[in-house]
């Protein structure tokens, strides 16, 4: 997967479902995509905020820009939207430690705060990076999930549903790989909104809900 930045709990689901979680770092950074942005509950509504990079660009990796925001405007959103949650504080302590990581590259800065995330909610996971493989970085797509597979010995590929139209089952199966999309089943849980908004970011969730009831959320998904 790639890197995203305080991802939906589907992210989550997936990693909580493996034994290896790969974050792609080598590959192209996408604009207006969910590296470095994401929704959260604000003035009732859902809000997309977004974190700056330096001279961030669709023909660079990942792994080679740098983060250059400076949180102020993040946490002040946080503070005002979020500070008569019930789990305000451990979230917002949780936050806190993940911004103050000294490394701006924006890659490790992810991979540290989905560490630190896994840790908070409990799930043991071993978190690879891809650029860190011995792979043919020729390969592309499919062809490049699939090698990934084969170095770490995988029986399955698991995947969120946007990755349907990418992969062919079939083609796993030749190579002795199941391939699974996790889909989200959306639960409500308490917000400061009139109707539930799925699919926030999961600071919204942490907000809301003790490490033990995010757990359960977790397992709120059906295979595909």
């Amino acid at each position: 997967m790639q890197p995203y930045l305080f991802p939906y709990i589907g992210y989550f689901q997936l990693i909580n479902i493996v034994e290896k979680f790969v974050l792609f770092d080598d590959v192209n950074y996408i604009k207006k995509g969910w590296i470095n942005r994401n929704n959260l509950m604000v003035n009732g509504k859902k809000m997309l905020f977004t974190i700056s990079l330096v001279h961030a660009s669709q023909n660079k990796l990942i792994n080679e820009i740098e983060i250059a925001d400076k949180f102020e405007k993040f946490l002040k959103t946080i503070q005002i939207n979020y500070s008569k949650a019930k789990y305000y504080k451990p979230t917002n302590e949780l936050i806190n430690k993940i911004i103050s990581y000294k490394q701006n590259n924006l890659a490790d800065f992810i991979k540290n705060s989905l560490e630190k995330l896994t840790a908070y909610i409990g799930i043991e996971i071993e978190i690879l990076v891809s650029s860190e493989l011995n792979k043919n970085n020729s390969l592309k797509g499919q062809d490049k999930i699939l090698e990934i597979c084969k170095l770490l010995k995988a029986s399955s590929y698991f995947n969120l549903p946007g990755g349907m139209s990418l992969y062919d089952k079939n083609k796993f199966i030749e190579e002795g790989i199941e391939l699974y999309f996790i889909k989200t089943i959306n639960t409500p849980y308490k917000q400061f909104s009139k109707e539930f908004e799925p699919s926030l970011s999961i600071i919204d969730v942490l907000m809301h809900n003790s490490p033990e009831r995010v757990k359960e959320l977790l397992n709120k998904y059906e295979l595909i």
